[in-house]
């Protein structure tokens, strides 16, 4: 799937760097309360999760979170959210953004805004017990799949003919599987490969060749606010110019796409983005 920075154009990077009196709601309540509230998922690394010493999120999505804050020069405050509930979360207002693994969408753009430019992209992996004969994506086909409510994915596993069992969260889909609820679990490619590295799941692999739909990671905001959405789309270009984002998924075990690189090499002679007031 090509990235989706066709609309890039759309947010003049210039226009960022003026605030005028009619500022959204959410730029609003950040200069108010000098915070920003980020819906992060904490269900296992890479992407979040508690420490067991100091039991503060820790991870990738926690990392994108410190640094988002860090650039819009406000404290920064993590809300722990499910696939059932993140979107609620958002729409309420308890969280401002959301960096949870919702990758872009028709049907989620349909009800939520988010900056044009992604910050990743991201496909399925499907972990099965070893020996279970699957080598591909089509050998699901009138077999049951765990996966979350409201993923991406449950769509084109429909489309291969498999049965879906969709879980409040990743923890219980992961759980079905392992008392022989389903076949196998199909989430993000990431955590996935984080999950194999764990000794309990010595008996499991994820055989399959390919990601499922690898589609872009972005970040989501309430509809219709588009200062804010500008905002943070200047500051995720420039941690694309900066090379940021691939450092960040070296360091937290992501292990880049070549679609981060390739942003990276699009956005690497842009000028540095300047600090807002």
């Amino acid at each position: 799937m090509n990235l989706n920075i066709a609309g890039l154009a759309l947010v003049p990077l210039l226009a960022l760097h003026v605030l005028n009196a009619s500022a959204d709601a959410t730029l609003d309540k950040l200069n108010e309360r000098h915070r920003v509230s980020v819906g992060v998922m904490l269900t296992g690394l890479p992407f979040g999760t508690l420490d067991p010493k100091t039991q503060q999120p820790v991870g990738y999505n926690v990392e994108l979170a410190n640094e988002l804050g860090k650039r819009l020069g406000v404290a920064v405050e993590t809300v722990a959210v499910l696939p059932p509930n993140r979107v609620q979360f958002l729409q309420q207002g308890k969280v401002d953004v959301l960096i949870a693994n919702m990758q872009y969408t028709d049907e989620r753009a349909q009800i939520l805004d988010y900056p044009p430019t992604p910050y990743e992209q991201v496909g399925g992996a499907a972990v099965i017990r070893k020996g279970a004969g699957i080598k591909q994506w089509a050998d699901l086909a009138g077999k049951p799949v765990c996966v979350s409510q409201g993923s991406n994915f449950i769509e084109p596993l429909q489309q291969y003919g498999a049965q879906i069992k969709a879980f409040r969260s990743q923890a219980e889909s992961l759980l079905s599987l392992r008392g022989n609820g389903c076949v196998a679990a199909v989430h993000v490619a990431p955590t996935m490969r984080a999950l194999l590295n764990q000794d309990e799941w010595a008996g499991y692999e994820s055989p399959l060749p390919t990601e499922l739909i690898p589609s872009d990671s972005v970040m989501w905001v309430r509809k219709g606010e588009h200062d804010f959405q500008a905002r943070v789309d200047a500051i995720i270009r420039d941690w694309h110019r900066s090379g940021w984002l691939i450092d960040l998924g070296k360091r937290t075990g992501m292990e880049p796409s070549q679609a981060l690189y390739a942003l990276h090499d699009r956005f690497k002679d842009s000028a540095p983005l300047q600090a807002l007031p």
